[in-house]
């Protein structure tokens, strides 16, 4: 049965294989999930009608406009906190996750800064594994608002700081609101089973910093001279004010505090113009040092600090990806959409994060960075011809990003310009060398070309491969061998690789098909899949009785790229700069096998020798979900947002209203 947040959306059944911009399952193959298409149904995250998916043009900074106004009167203190699970460590990238400041949490903060919330603190689970919501607190004031952003693979951690939360005295209590992917998909997980200690958040945010701005905007207003922000929320909850912000989950509860359902507000509408985002920089000031203590430090980090933390910077320069795979949550949560920034906007947000924070790489968290040739040509242009201090950009500037075989070759002509913008790494979305897996563009001899264009302008080419069900070790007299594969992209120039197994991941077309027609392990041996395994190291579903072989494919393909032979086979040629990015690469991967393979060959002795019990149903929600119902056909309540900023505000402001 499909959950009330999802809806059918009629996925192409076999497009033509001539149409690169279509994914398909080889006929060929096995599929790559049993049940993935259902009579022609894929299950998705819902979409706005078309016509309604964006917001007006210039809506997200006419918002924070506003904010400033409602900032001055309310002196709002907030806590931003990513959650973290650190039995997570996806190979070869185990300790990048530990290293980098998320642009989620950065981007919240950013947003709430510059929306004149300046008293906000982010704080990052994993620069700071014992904090403790329930201890916190700043000048020895609890913060008024407590934001936790989670992934799926992190929702141990996630639930662990929300029961924290819950023990602070509710006189005291802060507005819990939560956010990130993991509540996009699976909002239900911000309010518990229904347990006596389970903890409970008061609120759901589906969707991006504009729906929690969205919220502010509402509840300010409603709340009263030495008012807690919480009773103001649940005033606010009660009238049906809500309703007005696409985006939202929160539960209707009764005179016991015990929820009843929980509300849908509907899907949010998409900020089309990312240029309107406020600047980075303003949530690299926010973050909280790292520490081994429960509560939180005087001030924040320095320049200094968060160069020292975190020696890679992630930015955001687009969002989205014009493919479907069936295994893949980006399309759906994009509603489709490619997005992105201007060359002029990219320009300036590096130059400014150059000069104030020096970071030697940058990381650009692309879908699929050369999705629409014409805007990465914009964005690279702008780059190539940039200067700092009266030197060029790229000399300070290097930076990696990621983008498909297809979309690669398309830009084939304009690679030599894309490493003059500072790019020095693509991670490169082959998934199967022989496209007997998926079929995007990359089948034939495409992933081998496009990895040697990127090589002769000094790109360095780091393939990402998916360990498929029914793909053997080795093969003899084809390519299709997992090993195989490896040894071809190493031939072809590849100093890195990523392997993962396809896990169910939620809001992408074959979730549910996944668990209902058995392929997903819920516990082996008593031992149950735990959400860090969803991570893509642990073969988390399978048609197989015994999957324990694929598991062991995986680890057999790890050390057969990264491994203290090829080590030494690097240093043994120290006169290559690429071989010494070789070796480097090459001890980094290996430390984090350190921590990671003895995990991952206990879970494949307990998929060889020990009960497997599998789900016959996707997880979902203990209580009911409805949608709101506006009260009147606009769509609005008829107390909506702008008509309390209108009573408060007056024309006064000179804002728009």
């Amino acid at each position: 049965m499909t959950h009330p947040r999802n809806r059918a959306l009629h996925a192409p059944i076999l497009p033509p294989i001539d149409d690169p911009a279509c994914l398909r399952v080889s006929k060929s193959s096995p599929p790559i999930w049993q049940g993935t298409l259902r009579s022609g149904i894929a299950v998705e995250l819902p979409s706005r009608r078309p016509g309604d998916r964006l917001l007006a043009p210039g809506e997200h900074l006419d918002v924070r406009r506003r904010l400033r106004l409602l900032a001055a009167r309310h002196d709002l203190f907030t806590v931003v906190v990513n959650a973290f699970d650190h039995r997570t460590r996806i190979l070869p990238f185990a300790n990048s996750s530990v290293r980098i400041a998320p642009a989620g949490p950065r981007a919240i903060g950013s947003a709430l800064a510059d929306s004149g919330f300046t008293r906000t603190r982010i704080v990052l689970q994993q620069w700071n594994p014992r904090f403790d919501p329930a201890r916190m607190n700043l000048d020895g004031q609890m913060p008024d608002l407590l934001l936790v952003s989670s992934m799926r693979i992190h929702a141990a951690a996630f639930t662990k700081l929300l029961r924290d939360a819950c023990r602070i005295e509710p006189s005291r209590r802060p507005l819990i609101v939560t956010g990130g992917p993991l509540l996009i998909y699976e909002p239900w997980m911000a309010f518990g089973d229904g347990s006596p200690d389970a903890g409970q958040a008061d609120l759901a945010v589906t969707g991006e910093d504009y729906v929690l701005l969205s919220l502010l905007e509402v509840l300010l207003p409603e709340r009263g001279e030495n008012e807690s922000l919480r009773s103001a929320f649940l005033r606010a909850r009660d009238r049906g004010l809500l309703d007005a912000v696409p985006g939202l989950v929160y539960p209707r509860t009764d005179r016991d505090g015990t929820i009843q359902e929980l509300v849908d507000t509907g899907v949010q509408r998409l900020l089309g113009d990312l240029d309107e985002l406020p600047s980075p920089l303003l949530g690299y000031r926010l973050l909280e040092r790292p520490s081994r203590k429960a509560t939180l430090s005087g001030r924040a980090m320095d320049p200094r600090g968060v160069r020292r933390s975190t020696p890679v910077s992630s930015v955001l320069i687009t969002l989205g990806c014009k493919f479907s795979c069936p295994y893949c949550p980006i399309p759906a949560y994009n509603q489709r959409i490619f997005r992105a920034k201007s060359g002029q906007r990219v320009a300036e947000e590096l130059t400014r994060l150059a000069r104030e924070y020096r970071f030697p790489f940058y990381f650009g968290t692309d879908d699929n960075f050369f999705n629409e040739p014409e805007r990465a040509l914009d964005i690279v242009e702008e780059l190539a011809g940039a200067t700092i201090d009266g030197e060029l950009l790229r000399k300070r500037v290097r930076w990696g990003t990621e983008a498909t075989v297809h979309d690669t070759l398309r830009m084939k002509d304009h690679l030599q310009l894309v490493r003059k913008a500072g790019v020095r790494a693509i991670w490169l979305g082959v998934e199967d060398v022989t496209a007997t897996l998926v079929r995007k563009g990359q089948g034939g001899d495409k992933s081998l070309e496009a990895m040697r264009l990127l090589n002769q302008e000094g790109i360095m080419p780091i393939p990402m491969l998916m360990h498929h069900e029914g793909q053997p070790l080795l093969t003899r007299g084809s390519d299709y061998g997992l090993l195989n594969q490896l040894h071809i992209l190493r031939k072809a120039g590849a100093v890195d690789a990523q392997v993962l197994v396809i896990t169910p991941a939620t809001g992408s077309g074959g979730y549910e098909s996944v668990y209902e027609s058995g392929q997903a392990i819920a516990a082996v041996g008593g031992k149950t899949v735990e959400p860090h395994m969803q991570d893509g190291n642990y073969v988390v579903a399978s048609r197989a009785q015994r999957p324990w072989q694929m598991q062991v494919n995986l680890i057999l393909a790890m050390l057969f790229f990264s491994n203290p032979l090829r080590l030494l086979i690097a240093l043994a040629r120290p006169k290559s700069a690429r071989y010494l990015v070789d070796a480097g690469l090459q001890f980094l991967t290996m430390v984090g096998m350190l921590r990671t393979l003895p995990r991952l060959m206990a879970w494949a002795l307990r998929l060889a020798w020990q009960d497997i019990r599998r789900h016959r149903r996707a997880p979902g929600s203990s209580y009911p979900l409805r949608q709101a119902m506006p009260p009147d056909s606009t769509g609005e309540p008829a107390a909506g947002r702008r008509g309390i900023l209108r009573e408060l505000q007056g024309a006064e402001s000179g804002l728009p209203l």
